[in-house]
């Protein structure tokens, strides 16, 4: 998302929690999704406002983005503490595959695990959360010498 040009083709004022750009984002995120395709939230210029920079990628991962572009190397650590998931959401995704691959489960559309309804569909997103769980422990195995 390059949410600076689109700040100032349509004029608007880019302030903390990006109200104004919030139905334009939305709007390339539900796009990015019906082609398939992964997206990217755009740069955010203080780079001496780290906190700020860790709140912006925190909203964009809620807002559905993918990742974040950065404009710093200061900016890699924050960013990949919001976009990787937490131990607790690799578990909970762990947890969520094994219940819907039991013999019981493999034909049920929905199940109930620690009294949560949850759907075939959680499981897919499961299993996407460990993908990119996976290829993070990957990568970084990779730099390591």
């Amino acid at each position: 998302m390059g949410t600076n040009d689109l700040a100032k083709d349509t004029r608007v004022r880019i302030a903390p929690g990006r109200e104004a750009l919030r139905s334009w984002l939305m709007t390339c995120v539900a796009a990015a999704r019906a082609y398939g395709l992964d997206i990217l939230d755009g740069v955010y210029n203080d780079i001496a406002d780290a906190e700020g920079f860790a709140r912006e990628c925190g909203e964009a991962r809620d807002l559905g983005f993918d990742g974040k572009t950065l404009i710093h190397p200061s900016q890699i650590a924050a960013s990949n503490a919001a976009f990787a998931p937490s131990a607790e959401e690799v578990a909970q995704a762990r947890k969520i595959i094994a219940a819907f691959d039991l013999p019981e489960n493999q034909d049920k559309g929905v199940i109930v695990l620690d009294g949560r309804m949850v759907e075939r569909l959680h499981a897919e997103m499961a299993r996407r959360t460990l993908a990119i769980a996976e290829a993070i422990e990957a990568a970084g195995q990779q730099r390591r010498p």
